[in-house]
């Protein structure tokens, strides 16, 4: 864990210093977002339950692009600079250095969606439905999803960090991986704009803890093989 809190405060550091990760990554994410809104609209026309699914839909997909775009630079930095070796070698178990990069990528992340949450469902109309927000349940929704975009992406963000067409592969080999998480998302966001806290929205966050800590105790373990290979 130190060697993972010395890795995140460093790159917390650069983010903050530069901001170029965290801009683009907002940029990304917004666009998404206004292309969605012009193709779709608001919610004219619509049922709630229709805008409801429509404004879950463009949030999250939203986020999962901008997810891509923000593990591609988890160790780009490293590996521009020619650091990557330097990385390897530093003391402790490598776990930790993908544990570290998961909280520098989370926390812009987590940022990024505190912005498209509230504007995503603002522009589609969905937190005009007729009842009231639940914003604890899609923050605690939103928390579990982005954590299981960004260990996901993490980890194939080290496996394709030396290739050329990294861009392309990232996503090409995240997406799959990620399909459930997007889907218990989706599910549980639309349930909760519609009617609320149900039954049925537990089983969907339980899947997306259950989802999130299965892919970090994995991603940790097979991560040395990863940054070897």
């Amino acid at each position: 864990m130190k060697t993972a809190l010395t890795l995140a405060l460093k790159d917390w550091r650069v983010t903050g210093r530069t901001r170029d990760t965290l801009m683009a990554t907002a940029f990304f994410a917004a666009l998404v977002l206004l292309v969605l809104g012009l193709a779709l609209g608001g919610n004219e026309g619509r049922s709630a339950a229709q805008t409801a699914a429509t404004g879950a839909g463009a949030v999250w997909t939203a986020l999962a692009l901008a997810a891509a775009v923000g593990a591609q630079r988890a160790f780009a930095q490293e590996q521009e600079a020619g650091a990557m070796e330097q990385l390897t070698l530093y003391p402790g178990p490598h776990g930790g250095i993908y544990l570290g990069k998961l909280l520098g990528v989370l926390l812009p992340l987590l940022a990024v969606a505190a912005l498209v949450l509230p504007l995503g469902l603002i522009l589609f109309g969905a937190a005009e439905t007729g009842r009231a927000v639940p914003w604890l349940w899609l923050i605690v929704t939103t928390l579990l999803g982005v954590i299981g975009f960004a260990a996901g992406t993490t980890f194939y963000g080290s496996i394709t960090v030396n290739l050329r067409a990294r861009e392309a592969l990232l996503p090409a080999l995240a997406f799959p991986i990620l399909v459930p998480v997007v889907i218990a998302c989706i599910k549980s966001t639309t349930l909760l704009l519609q009617s609320g806290w149900s039954g049925e929205v537990g089983t969907w966050l339980t899947f997306l803890l259950a989802f999130d800590l299965g892919t970090v105790i994995l991603a940790t373990l097979l991560f040395p093989y990863a940054l070897e290979g």
